[in-house]
């Protein structure tokens, strides 16, 4: 399953079949693709990532959302939306900030790439297995 934050990008878990000598594991590792306004993204080079057809693509949860902080769903999508438009003002305007996402990881900008590392934490989190496979290729 994935979750697409409008104006930003669609974060998601692929799993990838790796080859061992003796068997083929199955993985679980996030992704995220970019999804922004292509004037924000002018000289900045971003990894294309393929979404597999088969992940089921769900809008950002404002509902949910609301209840982890007690505001109403129409005041967080207000603040989603106004922070994501900050953001790519800001990389229009060649400001790199990095935008931090809570137990995910850090969306930043490093020499004109614009990338998503994610924390460990969240990849071992989707991988109990093959945790260090996970971490490789992520």
């Amino acid at each position: 399953q994935g979750v697409l934050v409008p104006g930003l990008g669609t974060f998601a878990v692929v799993h990838e079949p790796i080859n061992c000598t003796e068997e083929v594991y199955v993985i679980r590792r996030p992704v995220f693709q970019l999804d922004m306004d292509m004037s924000c993204l002018r000289e900045l080079v971003f990894p294309t990532v393929m979404m597999p057809g088969d992940i089921e693509i769900m809008p950002l949860d404002y509902w949910w959302l609301s209840q982890t902080n007690s505001l109403p769903p129409d005041v967080v999508r207000g603040c989603v939306e106004e922070t994501i438009l900050l953001y790519s003002i800001q990389l229009r305007d060649r400001q790199h900030p990095a935008f931090a996402f809570e137990n995910i990881g850090i969306l930043s900008c490093q020499d004109n790439v614009l990338c998503m590392q994610f924390h460990c934490s969240c990849i071992a989190g989707l991988e109990s297995q093959d945790t260090w496979v996970a971490l490789l290729l992520t």
